[in-house]
């Protein structure tokens, strides 16, 4: 068999070929290898969402009077510029010459300034404007203030009875028909609110303070202060309250205390005494005609009505209107927490002598009236 050999030039020939392809695909690779990389296109960016405005409130310069009013330190301020525009602020309509719901409004008030302290007057403003300014000049309003006792940053103040009245219906607390100038019964609400954002509430006088407080402090300022993580686990139990002690806490609680645990201590209740022990102090018939009539029995000159009325800095208790049977429910829950709070000295048994410590007409350890 013959067998093609290569020869030098051949085999010299086919490594060259073979070196020219390596060095080609070599090359391929280091060009490629080379090229800049190239930065994906970037996405059109996509157009910016208008931010939100928040619309200017309604309740504002264009919708309150800038009524002329004078305070009790007989400074003059404008209802819109100087009392409430950006602020967070009470409003109540009284007169100083009032029997029944305007004492009771103050004193619930002085309760709510007590529990929000240097807040009132920096942050958020009280006022009681009268409805009766031929009577209620600033001297007079000065010692209404004074005789309750109101701390700063509350003003009352008087103004001309048209521009009262008008501020009265842009506020919502003036009833055609009651409010209608021939006599002084008016709307008991009073109002709280924040200009500023355009938050306006009505509220009782029958309030609990604690909650008038929080929605001046935390509702209307947007939740500035922080929250108290508290578990309703650790709640205690709340029993329910008996008639009597539901028109105590909402007629009563504003001026009088239960015990030395029922305000005292914070200094909520100093304006009248404390009624532990006044049903075991008081004849019964006297106690249940002094709350349905205190107004008149002030008239009459009763001694022991005319007696507390000095001693507790010349403040009227009002009259609450209650009939004869609500008056003995307030009783008997004095009665009941005088009890609780003091249980009774057992009766001595037939026989028994008593001990010579006991001479005293009043159960031991009842405070006494004040």
């Amino acid at each position: 068999m013959n067998t093609k050999l290569h020869s030098p030039r051949s085999r010299a020939l086919g490594m060259h070929l073979v070196l020219m392809l390596v060095t080609g695909l070599l090359a391929s690779q280091l060009l490629v290898a080379s090229q800049p990389l190239s930065t994906p296109t970037a996405a059109p960016a996509a157009a910016a969402e208008p931010a939100v405005v928040e619309d200017a409130t309604p309740w504002g310069a264009g919708y309150f009077p800038n009524t002329l009013l004078t305070d009790q330190d007989g400074r003059q301020l404008r209802f819109f510029d100087d009392m409430i525009k950006g602020k967070v602020v009470v409003i109540n309509f009284i007169f100083t010459t009032c029997s029944d719901s305007c004492p009771l409004e103050t004193a619930r008030l002085r309760q709510v300034q007590k529990l929000l302290g240097d807040r009132v007057g920096k942050d958020i403003f009280f006022y009681s404007i009268s409805i009766d300014p031929l009577s209620d000049t600033p001297e007079v309003l000065k010692a209404y203030a004074q005789r309750f006792q109101v701390g700063p940053g509350w003003k009352f103040l008087t103004g001309e009875f048209a521009d009262v009245t008008e501020l009265r219906q842009k506020l919502g607390l003036f009833i055609d028909g009651i409010d209608n100038g021939r006599n002084k019964d008016h709307n008991l609400s009073l109002i709280v609110g924040n200009q500023e954002t355009g938050r306006w509430m009505k509220a009782s006088p029958f309030e609990n303070p604690w909650i008038l407080a929080d929605q001046l402090a935390n509702t209307l300022q947007n939740w500035k202060q922080p929250s108290v993580e508290e578990s309703y686990v650790d709640a205690p139990e709340i029993r329910p309250p008996s008639n009597g002690e539901e028109l105590f806490r909402t007629r009563c609680a504003s001026c009088h205390s239960l015990g030395p645990q029922d305000g005292q201590g914070i200094g909520l209740r100093s304006i009248g005494p404390d009624l532990i022990g006044v049903t075991r102090q008081r004849d019964p018939t006297w106690l249940n005609r002094w709350i349905r009539e205190p107004d008149r029995m002030l008239a009459e000159k009763d001694p022991i009505a005319m007696e507390l009325f000095d001693r507790y800095n010349r403040i009227s208790m009002p009259n609450l209107r209650l009939d004869q049977k609500s008056a003995q429910s307030i009783i008997d829950f004095l009665h009941e927490e005088t009890d609780r709070q003091h249980p009774p000295v057992a009766p001595l048994a037939s026989g028994s002598e008593e001990p010579e410590h006991h001479h005293s007409v009043t159960q031991p350890n009842v405070p006494q009236m004040q």
